[in-house]
């Protein structure tokens, strides 16, 4: 029977935002492949520890328990020997993960197509702006970021930033070229107006309809919220957007201009998605960060 991935949540990740593979990377990244691949070939054997991103698929794969609503596809420049390292350290770490595409150096993001992919999480830029800009939800996970203790086993807590995230950036637009006073007068006179969808609307709309699924015994359960730089009166057409678009979010933040850290701690979510790096940069200590590269603020 042929295996289909419509109805379900499918994650694309490297290896490198699954697994700490930094010390391999640096080797990577001096230009010697032939040096990478044997270090990788060297370490067959020794399982990799867990990256940024390790606790939020672990979690996500939780959600397997009665049917199969998530998969997660290792998606990876590696060669495809290396790429035995990662599968064996999913199986060290009872990750239930049977899929994976290794392009040997080659950007893998038109893979994300055949595969439906909800999200693509990488720790390479270059292929996350790629991915984004055919139309992929995708964010560059931050290496250094903070791994959240568990505090919730049995909550999934996912945050997001709006415009430019889960919105279209077009009043960031505004904002940025013609200041606070005109971004507030332009989002007020299109309060009824719903923004265009952002680059991680899908990711949101497929947690949502998750979160639907679940009863009250699940073992695994969705909460999501929004963090935003938006105050009164510019929160009215946020929520209206996500009121057309018959999605509900648990929690919602606006903060004027607030730093978003100290809301995180307390939110405490297993990760945190937004388009600004000083942003990233703030929460970087508090959670796993996923940078979505797009948007105005990060044309150049």
């Amino acid at each position: 029977m042929t295996f289909s991935l419509e109805d379900k949540l499918v994650v694309a990740i490297s290896s490198r935002a699954l697994f700490d593979f930094e010390e391999e990377n640096r080797v990577y990244e001096a230009g010697d492949l032939h040096a990478y691949e044997t270090l990788q070939r060297e370490r067959l054997n020794v399982p990799a520890r867990p990256g940024v991103a390790f606790p939020l698929i672990r979690k996500l794969l939780a959600l397997n328990a009665d049917a199969q609503h998530v998969e997660v596809v290792i998606l990876s420049r590696s060669d495809p020997i290396s790429g035995l390292r990662a599968f064996s350290s999913c199986r060290e770490h009872g990750l239930a993960i049977e899929r994976g595409v290794f392009t040997r150096g080659r950007p893998p993001f038109g893979y994300l197509k055949p595969l439906n992919a909800s999200l693509f999480l990488s720790a390479n830029q270059d292929d996350v702006r790629d991915a984004l800009a055919a139309g992929f939800p995708a964010a560059r996970v931050l290496p250094e970021s903070a791994k959240m203790a568990g505090t919730y086993p049995d909550e999934i807590r996912i945050a997001f930033d709006g415009d430019a995230v889960l919105f279209s950036d077009e009043g960031e637009r505004v904002f940025q070229q013609q200041g606070l006073t005109a971004f507030v007068t332009h989002e007020v006179g299109k309060r009824d107006l719903p923004l265009a969808e952002g680059p991680l609307k899908p990711l949101l709309e497929a947690l949502h309809r998750l979160q639907k699924l679940a009863d009250g015994a699940a073992p695994m359960h969705i909460r999501t919220a929004l963090v935003t730089a938006r105050s009164a009166p510019a929160h009215e057409r946020a929520i209206r957007t996500l009121m057309a678009w018959n999605i509900e979010i648990d929690e919602a933040m606006f903060l004027g201009g607030l730093d978003k850290g100290a809301f995180l701690r307390e939110f405490e979510p297993d990760f945190f998605f937004d388009d600004q790096i000083r942003h990233c940069e703030s929460a970087r200590v508090v959670t796993a960060i996923g940078h979505v590269v797009s948007g105005i603020v990060n044309a150049s």
